[in-house]
Formats: structure tokens, sequence, C-alpha cells
């Protein structure tokens, strides 16, 4: 057996990052179109999840980071992203395997070393740029992570409205975020609260009060 590790939810402004391991025999046949989560549609994403969930030869952790472990002063989001991988892979059961990370690094083989080091199983990595687009087992687990965030995301939807992909460059989250805090004076609290986009929607809400006076 050997598994893949990677992440999803690392730029968003709303929402936790998740991070999925997947561990496959060695013989077991993937999905065919498992690929980069980016690149495959949601509803795929979602029956590739399933399947992977319903094969009892596969293993899956997952690990989430949460808006308030993201900010946190006294770390970051290199540190956070080698815990998600590493809680993910104990998560799975892993213990004397070898297999891919996406490198969440400049430095890859610094990368793999941290996760190796935080990680409580002995296990033998390879931490690659584009891991998801090179192993089918880190694309698996792009997906399963992906899967994850998205469901997350239709939660609080439900709860609280449209509130969009969660991502900065998102109209209809910065305009949810600018709703919430004139509603309320504050973002919400599944918001990354200490990143600009929250800093400058708070700034301009203090801007249009001054303007009441």
């Amino acid at each position: 057996m050997y598994f893949g590790v990677d992440e999803a939810g690392k730029g968003p402004v709303l929402g936790s990052m998740w991070a999925a391991a997947v561990v496959v025999p060695d013989d077991a046949a993937l999905p065919e179109d498992v690929d980069d989560s980016k690149r495959v549609q949601p509803d795929r994403r979602e029956e590739i999840a399933a399947v992977l969930r319903d094969d009892d030869r596969v293993r899956i952790g997952i690990a989430e980071i949460t808006p308030a472990r993201i900010d946190d002063p006294e770390t970051d989001m290199n540190t956070l992203t080698v815990l998600a991988h590493a809680k993910a892979l104990e998560e799975a059961g892993v213990d004397g395997l070898t297999g891919y990370l996406d490198a969440g690094d400049t430095d890859e083989a610094r990368f793999g070393s941290r996760v190796t080091d935080h990680c409580s199983c002995t296990i033998d990595v390879t931490a690659e740029h584009g891991a998801d687009e090179t192993y089918p087992v880190v694309a698996a687990a792009s997906i399963v992570a992906k899967v994850e965030r998205d469901a997350q995301m239709a939660r609080l939807a439900d709860e609280y409205g449209e509130v969009g992909s969660g991502y900065p460059s998102d109209p209809t989250t910065r305009a949810f975020l600018s709703d919430y805090v004139a509603a309320h004076g504050e973002v919400p609290p599944f918001a990354r609260a200490s990143w600009s986009t929250c800093a400058d929607v708070l700034a301009a809400h203090e801007q249009s009060g001054l303007g009441d006076f």
C-alpha cells in the first residue's frame, strides 16, 4: 500500500483549510479521470470521493485547520499545511508506508521532512510541487479534500445565505462580507479575520460610518 496527500482551501478568506490522505493498495485501480481537483467538475468530484470511501481497500484520513487556527499570530500557513498533512496521514493509518505529498513550501525536501517530523507514524515521503498532476493517488487526495471544503461551504450557505466560493476574488464572497459587517459590525465567525480582505471590509465599514456624522 502507498499514500498520497494534498490540501484544499489554502487561499480562501472564508472557511477552513482541509487536508486529505488517501491510502490505496499497490494494485488498486483509481478512477481513470482522477486529476487535480481544479480540473474535475464538482459533481464528478463528489462521485469520485464516494467511490473511494466505498472501497474497502482504500483508507482515508481528513484534517481540518479552522479559521481560528489560521488567525493565530503564533503560526503561519506553511506550518499549518505541514500539520494538516501530518494529521491526515495519522488519521489514515500510514505507519510503515511510502507515499507522495503535494509540497506546500518552495523547498520540496524541507516540506517533506517537516511533515515526516510532525507525523507520529514512520513514513517515507516524496514531496513535489504539482504532485496532484503527477501521481493519481495525490490527485485522489486533492479531490477528497476539495469535497470536504465544498461540503463546509454548502453548510455555511444553508445557514448564512449565499457566501460564494469563499475566495477573496469572488464578488459574491466580498458582497457577503460587506453585508455581514454592515449588519453585525464584525466579520462572521468562519472568516479568516487576520486576512487583508477582512481588514479592508472592516475599514470600509468604519469609513462609511464616519460619513454619517
